[in-house]
C-alpha cells in the first residue's frame, strides 16, 4: 500500500498557498455521512484554516494520502490536561479511513502515528469517544483501547450553552 501519513498543513485564512483544509473538510464530511450525521458538519474550510494554524492551533491533524496526493484517511486531535495525572493527554476527535481502504491496516497506522505524537509530547494517555452503535468499537478494542470504566461523556451546546453562561 503506497500511502503516506503526515501532519496536515493549515495556512491562516488571510494567507495564500496550498494547505490541507479542503481535504480535511471533505474527510470530516465523509465521516459524518458514515455516522449519519452530515447535517451536523457546519464548520468551513476557513474555520479549519483559522483554528488549525498559528503558533497555538486549537487542533492538529494527520493525513493519509496516496502517492498522487489524494487524501484517503484522517486523524484530528488536540491536547488536553489531566489534573489527576499532572500530565497532558492526546484526545482523538475524528478518525476516518475511506471505505475501500478499511481493513487494510491504514486505521492502525493512523492510530500508531497518534500514539507516537502522544509519547513525543509526554502524554499519559490517548483518549477518544465512540458512539455505542459505531462498528469501529471492535477495531479500537483490538488496538488495546478500553472503555473508561463508569465515565460517560456529556456535552452542552447551542442555546443551552448560552443559558449556562448567563446563569452565573
Amino acid at each position: 500500500m503506497d500511502i503516506t501519513i503526515r501532519p496536515a498543513r493549515f495556512r491562516a485564512p488571510e494567507e495564500t498557498g496550498e494547505d490541507d483544509a479542503e481535504a480535511v473538510r471533505r474527510l470530516v464530511r465523509a465521516l459524518a455521512q458514515v455516522q449519519e450525521a452530515a447535517d451536523y458538519v457546519t464548520g468551513s474550510v476557513d474555520d479549519l484554516r483559522r483554528d488549525g494554524s498559528g503558533e497555538r492551533p486549537y487542533f492538529r491533524a494527520m493525513i493519509a494520502e496516496r502517492a498522487d496526493g489524494t487524501a484517503v484517511g484522517l486523524a484530528v486531535y488536540y491536547f488536553v490536561y489531566s489534573t489527576w495525572a499532572g500530565r497532558p493527554k492526546l484526545y482523538v476527535e475524528d478518525l476516518y479511513v475511506d471505505g475501500d481502504l478499511r481493513g487494510t491496516g491504514l486505521g492502525r497506522r493512523l492510530m500508531a502515528s497518534l500514539a507516537r505524537v502522544a509519547i513525543d509530547h509526554g502524554c499519559v494517555k490517548l483518549d477518544l469517544s465512540v458512539k455505542t452503535d459505531n462498528k469501529a468499537r471492535d477495531f479500537y478494542s483490538r488496538l488495546g483501547l478500553t472503555r473508561s470504566g463508569t465515565w460517560l461523556p456529556y456535552t452542552v451546546g447551542g442555546s443551552d450553552l448560552e443559558s449556562l453562561a448567563s446563569s452565573g
